[in-house]
């Protein structure tokens, strides 16, 4: 009797990983949870994913919830619907539901769930020389979030998040799997300037920062190991051009680092490396420590950073196009990706979509789907002074 379920359950999980990260260094930085790292909305995805300094949205939520304080609606929901490997299988998918609401002039809260299915695997048992249908699972991950920003002056603003995170990739026939469980804090600042003066036009100026996902170590009680979280640190600018007040032009970019340590030289008693592994530390060192534990210094360091650039022209504020670009090191994953998206408002209802172009040789997972996203306005915005200027 042999049973096969475990080999191709862990075969999914490899190949996900595989395809999420690259393969074309041995020292890419990898860790549990992934799918936290995945883009979300539809908005942000079409501008080369990113979103720390971008305008305030319901979406807020994933990237920057210091932005909250600067929404333009009292509340709203929003909902999204990301196919992943769609190309191999169909049931593999992100859903994510968040709901923020202002709580006066300088402060908001805001909450959301976010669940990441692995699709069904089925398995089988062979009994003399039979096939036995054992059933199915689905493997799945979720966090629930909940945040809450305030004002600290009218042009700055911050916020802090806490994260529950579960990870369910235990097989029920196996005895030495179980579900890990941790918590993660988000610390974040967002900053948006008053309009001004730029050549004939007036501009604003934004800049945001958040650290996500600081905690502890996930643990499957597989070998004794655990598996750090994508504690991340993620920093961007922006510029609005205001061609009038119906018309503009955002101009975005962001850097982004893992702070989790980069993985380490592994050799046997024969000296033969063996491969590389993330050194067992815990998870507050390991934050300070990835600044600087790259093996080739500061240049593989340098390379452990990813950046995006973002565009964003909003046409009577009824309509946005926009484009971006990834790029991530060739040595630390080789994720480089053009992306194009589109925003219509319908009154209570914003319906953005994003298409993703892989200009790499590893391919993305996300590549040729097209994402889906609805933001749904459930207050009307109150009038805007005549000095004050929102851009969605």
């Amino acid at each position: 009797m042999e049973r096969w379920s475990k080999k191709l359950f862990l075969f999914s999980c490899t190949l996900i990983t595989m395809l999420s990260f690259g393969q074309n260094s041995n020292r890419v930085i990898t860790t549990g949870v992934p799918f936290l790292m995945i883009t979300p909305d539809a908005r942000s995805a079409g501008m080369g994913e990113l979103g720390v300094a971008t305008p305030a949205d319901a979406y807020s939520q994933q990237w920057n919830p210091a932005k909250y304080a600067f929404a333009s609606s009292e509340k709203g929901i929003g909902i999204s619907y990301t196919p992943y490997l769609s190309k191999l299988v169909d049931d593999i998918f992100l859903g994510n539901l968040t709901f923020y609401k202002k709580l006066n002039d300088r402060s908001s809260w805001a909450t959301s769930l976010k669940y990441f299915s692995l699709g069904n695997i089925q398995f089988n048992e062979f009994v003399a020389g039979s096939i036995v249908d054992q059933g199915q699972e689905r493997p799945s991950e979720l966090t629930l979030d909940l945040s809450y920003a305030l004002k600290l002056s009218e042009q700055f603003s911050m916020a802090v998040g806490g994260r529950y995170i579960r990870s369910d990739l235990k097989i029920a026939s196996d005895a030495d799997t179980s579900s890990a469980n941790t918590l993660g804090i988000d610390i974040a600042g967002y900053y948006q300037s008053n309009p001004f003066d730029l050549g004939k036009n007036s501009a604003l100026f934004r800049s945001g920062i958040n650290i996500s996902n600081i905690g502890p170590r996930l643990n499957y009680d597989v070998g004794g190991r655990k598996s750090f979280i994508p504690t991340n640190l993620k920093m961007g600018f922006g510029l609005d051009l205001l061609f009038d007040d119906k018309n503009s032009l955002g101009i975005y970019t962001e850097f982004n680092k893992l702070l989790v340590p980069t993985p380490v030289a592994v050799y046997g008693d024969d000296g033969a490396m063996l491969g590389y592994r993330q050194p067992d530390i815990d998870f507050i060192k390991g934050i300070f420590t990835s600044f600087s534990d790259a093996p080739n210094g500061l240049s593989e360091e340098l390379s452990e950073i990813t950046v995006a650039l973002g565009l964003e022209y909003l046409f009577q504020d009824v309509f946005s196009l926009r484009t971006g670009y990834f790029n991530e090191s060739q040595n630390k994953g080789s994720r480089r990706y053009l992306t194009l998206g589109a925003g219509f408002d319908l009154n209570f209802m914003d319906v953005d979509i994003s298409y993703l172009f892989s200009t790499s040789n590893v391919r993305n997972p996300l590549e040729n789907t097209i994402r889906f996203s609805l933001t749904l306005d459930l207050e009307t915005p109150a009038p805007e002074s005549s000095d004050e200027v929102v851009i969605r």
